[in-house]
C-alpha cells in the first residue's frame, strides 16, 4: 500500500460520514416536517384559536425534536462504545500476539487483490507505521482518529428537526384564518418535495419515486389529524 492509498482511503470515509450525517439531517427535516403538520392541521381542524395552534406546534416541535436528539445521542454513543471496545480489543491482540496478527493482515490485503508477496510487504510497513491504525481500517473498517461524537449527532438531529418542524408552524399561525390550510399545504408538500428529493439523490436512487412518496406520507398525514382534529370538533371534544 502506498502513500497516495493511505491518502486516499480517510478521504472516502470522511466523504462517507460527511453523506450520512447530511442523508439523516435531510431525513430529520422531513420527520419535522411531517409530524409537526400533521399536529397543527389536526388542531385547525378542532379549533380555530391561534394561541391553540401555536402551543401545539411548539409542543410538537419541541418534543420532537428532543426526541430526535435523544434517539442520535443514544445511537451514536452505542456505536462509539462498540468501535471503542473492539479498538481495545484489537490492540490487546497486537500486544500479545503480534506475528498472528500480521499474518491476519497479510490475509486480508490478499483478499482486496495484492499479491502474498505485495501483501506480506504492505502489512509489515503499516504495521511498523502504526499497527492499530492499520487493522482498524483494514480489519474492522474504523477510522480511531474519526470516531462519531455523540453530542455532534445529538445537536445535528436537533437541529434538523426543529428546521423542518418551524415550515408548518408558521404556515398555520401566521396567515388568516381563511388561509391557514392552504397556506399549510401549499408549503409543505413542495418542502417534503424536496426532501424527497435529496434522499434519493444521497443514496443515488430514482428521484421520483422518493418524490411522491414522501409527498403521499405528508399528505395522508395531514388528512388524517385534519379529519381526527373537524370530528372531535364538531363532538365539542
Amino acid at each position: 500500500m502506498t502513500e497516495d492509498t493511505g491518502k486516499f482511503e480517510p478521504h472516502h470515509e470522511d466523504l462517507g460520514s460527511r453523506l450520512n450525517w447530511l442523508r439523516a439531517g435531510v431525513l430529520g427535516a422531513n420527520d419535522g416536517i411531517v409530524s409537526t403538520a400533521g399536529i397543527v392541521v389536526g388542531v385547525a381542524g378542532a379549533t380555530d384559536s391561534r394561541a391553540t395552534l401555536l402551543t401545539a406546534g411548539l409542543a410538537g416541535l419541541l418534543a420532537g425534536s428532543m426526541s430526535m436528539a435523544a434517539g442520535e445521542y443514544v445511537s451514536v454513543s452505542t456505536q462509539r462504545d462498540a468501535e471503542q471496545a473492539a479498538l481495545r480489543l484489537e490492540k490487546q491482540e497486537l500486544r500479545e500476539q503480534p506475528e498472528e496478527e500480521l499474518d491476519e493482515l497479510t490475509q486480508l490485503l490478499e483478499r482486496r487483490g495484492l499479491s502474498p508477496e505485495l501483501a506480506r510487504e504492505s502489512a509489515e510497513q503499516l504495521t511498523e507505521r502504526d499497527a492499530l491504525r492499520a487493522h482498524a481500517r483494514v480489519e474492522l473498517g474504523i477510522d480511531p482518529d474519526a470516531l462519531t461524537n455523540p453530542w455532534h449527532a445529538a445537536l445535528a438531529g436537533f437541529a434538523a428537526f426543529t428546521a423542518g418542524a418551524l415550515l408548518p408552524l408558521l404556515a398555520i399561525v401566521l396567515p388568516p384564518q381563511s388561509w391557514r390550510l392552504p397556506v399549510t399545504v401549499v408549503s409543505v408538500l413542495p418542502a417534503l418535495a424536496f426532501t424527497g428529493w435529496g434522499s434519493a439523490r444521497l443514496g443515488a436512487a430514482p428521484p421520483r419515486r422518493a418524490v411522491w412518496r414522501t409527498m403521499g406520507g405528508g399528505a395522508l398525514a395531514m388528512g388524517v389529524t385534519y379529519l381526527a382534529g373537524t370530528l372531535l370538533g364538531a363532538v365539542g371534544v
